[in-house]
């Protein structure tokens, strides 16, 4: 089995590649492909991704019947399978029901990534081994699922992040695999960096597991993010690679105005890596606080987005009630003679049709165009799936392919495509599910066709 597309909650959470699609000049259909309705299949999904056999996996934050007291009620999460049914529609299957007191962790807070044999790799943001229980330390594990010959799935540990934080702590993010098979991923706090914000959980790693070759896997801290002024904070967002080995990706805080960075880490000869802030945030033109992984083209340029930004007045309020800004889509161009040139593409408005507050990455179609959602905004206010076409004059056009109406769903999260061209993506909260989570439904599974 190969791995055919990966994900990227805040509404959620590129590897190696992303396969390009062709766009379709037909018009946009979505059509929900699950609603969890009662939190014992799950709750909260946090994106998706599909098998050569057209079956989709994914994890959810909340739900889950093996514990659904636990986790402040709500159950902690699960990795589940969609797999489509031969006259029509789809099956959930759960393949694993994550606990309090389960070795490999509790609430998944990103999709999970598959490896040629068809095992699947994740992480958990909160428990492990070191009785990191809910509401107390955070912790936070890796993990790896195995299929049975028989049926089922085996749970396996990968790695228990430590209480006091020096090797990461609370990984928010997916994993992406080198071609050597080691694992690489982000934690949202730990490490040796110090932070100023008074949590006392530090500001972030970048962690690398190697295989042994006895069994097991090891862990190493590749970067610690430190509160320096000039430094980011706090990454939310799977990594990405260049063509030479490179690790990208963004931070939510920090850099030269506090508002998120946009960093590059560099392997060195004997092993140690250089980290680089390719570009901090201002929160004048240019926006604020990056939640999502990056991407390249195949020029080397890179594409994010920032959650808020630019400030309230510029290209019209916020209807969120900060004045923070609706956020923005960058690109950042290599320099001939180093750094990097940063320009916005696109600046989101609540204006009842535009999207707002991206938290997804891009994928791309093989035309070039861009392809990401919002959580918020629409003609419904439930979020929008949007695409951006480059035109003629070197601008890009921003087009809103379908706004959510809570039935299917609120609150999109990371998309992927089919061979088709189809995109597939999850809704963090809507549909017609009762759960555990307040007034909000338990979340979709979608399939759009542009």
């Amino acid at each position: 089995m190969r791995v055919r597309n990966l994900p990227t909650l805040e509404a959620t959470f590129a590897i190696l590649t992303v396969t390009l699609f062709a766009s379709s000049a037909c018009a946009v259909t979505e059509k929900v492909l699950h609603d969890f309705t009662n939190g014992r299949g799950g709750a909260i999904p946090v994106g998706v991704i599909l098998d050569d056999s057209g079956n989709l996996y994914g994890t959810t934050f909340d739900g889950g019947g093996a514990d659904s007291t636990g986790c402040g009620g709500s159950g902690c999460g699960t990795v589940f399978e969609l797999t489509p049914k031969a006259g029509g529609g789809w099956m959930e299957k759960v393949l694993h029901s994550f606990t309090e007191k389960d070795p490999v962790g509790f609430n998944p807070s990103s999709g999970v990534i598959l490896d040629a044999s068809g095992n699947l790799y994740g992480t958990t943001s909160g428990g492990g081994l070191f009785g990191c229980g809910y509401g107390g330390t955070l912790c936070g594990t890796v993990f790896e699922l195995t299929p049975k010959a028989g049926g089922g799935w085996t749970e396996k540990l990968l790695h228990s992040f430590k209480p006091d934080g020096k090797d990461g702590q609370n990984p928010r993010a997916g994993l992406i695999f080198d071609t050597s098979g080691n694992l690489y991923g982000t934690t949202w706090y730990g490490g040796s960096g110090a932070c100023f914000d008074g949590n006392g959980h530090g500001c972030g790693t970048v962690f690398e597991l190697t295989p042994r070759a006895g069994g097991g896997w090891t862990e190493k801290v590749l970067y610690s993010f430190n509160d320096s002024g000039k430094d980011g904070i706090w990454p939310r967002a799977s990594l990405i690679f260049d063509t030479s080995g490179n690790l990208y990706g963004t931070n939510f805080s920090g850099g030269v105005d506090g508002n998120g960075a946009v960093f590059e880490l560099t392997r060195k000869p004997h092993g140690s890596w250089t980290e680089k802030i390719l570009h901090g945030f201002t929160n004048g033109k240019d926006g604020n606080s990056p939640t999502a992984s990056l991407i390249f083209d195949e020029s080397g340029n890179l594409y994010g987005t920032t959650y808020y930004g630019p400030p309230q007045g510029y290209e019209g309020p916020c209807v969120d009630g900060t004045d923070l800004g609706c956020g923005t889509v960058f690109e950042l161009s290599p320099k001939v003679s180093g750094g990097w040139t940063e320009k916005i593409l696109h600046y989101f408005k609540s204006n009842g049709v535009d999207g707002f507050h991206p938290s997804a990455g891009f994928i791309f179609d093989a035309s070039g165009n861009l392809y990401s959602s919002t959580i918020y905004g629409g003609t419904n206010d439930n979020g929008t799936v949007f695409d951006l076409t480059p035109t003629a004059g070197g601008g890009w056009l921003d087009k809103v392919l379908y706004s959510f109406d809570y039935k299917d769903g609120f609150g999109p999260g990371a998309l992927i495509f089919d061979s088709e061209g189809n995109l597939y993506g999850t809704t963090e909260y809507g549909g017609n599910g009762s759960c555990n989570i307040g007034n909000f439904g338990c979340g979709t599974v979608f399939e759009i066709k542009p």
